[in-house]
């Protein structure tokens, strides 16, 4: 059946708008921060894995660094234990950890390569411990209290990212394969660690020389006092908007994993609204895109 004329216009507008964006990112390593309502609706999962299997097949090299927080909460609501968070991070001792790398290196990352494999890609998952990829060192965390004391707080094993092995990523994409990450490091003496998603996707990226890094998330982007949309964010404009409160919460440290990538080497970094159907493909083919842009 053909299409009508006003829909092969509407079609044809659509892919000569994306020509522009296939001939600059060709090539081009692409890191997405896959996380959200984007990891737990099944229509969004199914467009996300079609967004990246389309990101290789025009020829960019789109790499995955997922989260997988709430399937480790109800695993360990199952089994009797309850989750214990300190400023946003998850309390990690031992046995949380074996949960942790059985949810994130297991299941989660075994579900994503199987989305993106059945949508006609080639994907592999890996953890932060296979082929040196992520060295962790145990995060050091303070809390401060009213009287402005401050306290060291032990997370157990949570960690943040000490150097990044890209040895085995570049030889999957060399080999046309799409790379999906657990973000789980380890240590000198081979101990695990959890690592926030955002912040391993950061320091991928800047490993790579990344082209973009795109961190999926469930809001619209970075709001003014106004509650609209801030599209591009200059770094340079940043300190002001923590100092005035438009940057605050669990937006700081995206923002500030952002600002890294950025100043780090990565083109641009933009926190994008997982929620809209197609995010990933509307963020790096439309001139509007859907989240806010944070460039150097």
């Amino acid at each position: 059946m053909s299409l009508d004329p006003t829909t092969a216009r509407d079609v044809a507008r659509v892919l000569t708008e994306a020509l522009p964006y296939i001939q600059r990112f060709v090539g081009k390593t692409i890191v997405i921060k896959y996380g959200g309502n984007a990891m737990t609706d099944d229509r969004l999962k199914s467009g996300f894995a079609r967004d990246v299997v389309l990101m290789k097949l025009v020829g960019m090299h789109p790499v995955i660094v997922h989260g997988g927080g709430p399937q480790i909460g109800q695993m360990l609501e199952k089994i009797g234990k309850s989750s214990e968070f300190i400023g946003g991070m998850r309390v990690t001792d031992a046995e949380t950890m074996d949960i942790v790398e059985m949810i994130l290196g297991g299941l989660v990352n075994k579900e994503i390569v199987g989305l993106i494999n059945r949508q006609g890609g080639m994907a592999a998952g890996l953890t932060g411990k296979d082929g040196d990829l992520i060295r962790a060192t145990k995060l050091q965390m303070e809390t401060v209290a009213e009287d402005g004391t401050r306290k060291a707080v032990d997370l157990g094993h949570v960690g943040e990212v000490e150097h990044v092995n890209t040895a085995l990523v570049d030889a999957l994409l060399e080999e046309g394969v799409i790379p999906v990450i657990a973000p789980i490091g380890f240590d000198c003496e081979g101990r695990s660690f959890n690592i926030n998603a955002d912040l391993v996707a950061g320091k991928l990226a800047e490993a790579l020389r990344a082209e973009k890094l795109l961190l999926l998330t469930n809001t619209p982007g970075l709001l003014d006092a106004n509650g609209n949309l801030i599209s591009e964010l200059p770094t340079s404009d940043v300190a002001a908007l923590i100092q005035d409160g438009t940057i605050s919460g669990g937006m700081l440290p995206k923002v500030q994993c952002a600002v890294d990538a950025v100043r780090g080497g990565v083109g641009t970094a933009t926190i994008v609204d997982g929620r809209v159907e197609h995010a990933v493909l509307v963020e790096v083919f439309t001139a509007e895109g859907v989240g806010t842009m944070v460039m150097g």
